[in-house]
């Protein structure tokens, strides 16, 4: 019972502490609020930059595979054009030999004919010496 007795007469203290303490509390509850959020903002944006961070790389590795598939492409599409043009350039070539044996040829056997140009000649010289004998004669 002196305890209760003792107890009642610090009723008044116990209660001031109380009221002192709740306030310190209250005073403590909104810096420690703002340290919270504080906290939370950080650790959020670091989950957000790690995020990024992710995004970031995944996007260039699709960026290096595109540019990569699209470089061969490019690559094999100009090889094909070179070997198209080297082709066609061995082509005209061997069409500008046979052309050239061809009309070597032609011209050879049809507009420079040795014997046809001889018998021209032959004849042509007859003819001439009628001529004379003819003119002579006169």
């Amino acid at each position: 019972m002196a305890r209760l007795v003792k107890l009642y007469s610090q009723v008044d203290n116990i209660k001031k502490q109380y009221f002192i303490r709740n306030r310190i509390a209250e005073e403590n509850r909104q810096k420690e609020n703002e340290a919270a959020v504080r906290i939370q903002s950080w650790f959020r944006g670091c989950q957000v930059r790690a995020y990024l961070s992710h995004l970031h790389k995944n996007a260039t590795l699709i960026q290096k595979i595109w540019r990569g598939f699209t470089a061969r492409v490019l690559f094999r599409q100009r090889v094909k054009t070179a070997y198209f043009i080297m082709k066609m350039n061995f082509y005209n070539k061997m069409a500008v030999k046979i052309q050239q044996r061809w009309r070597g040829y032609y011209v050879r056997k049809y507009v420079h004919n040795y014997y046809a140009r001889k018998r021209y000649l032959e004849a042509l010289t007859r003819k001439n010496e009628h001529i004379r004998r003819d003119l002579e004669e006169f």
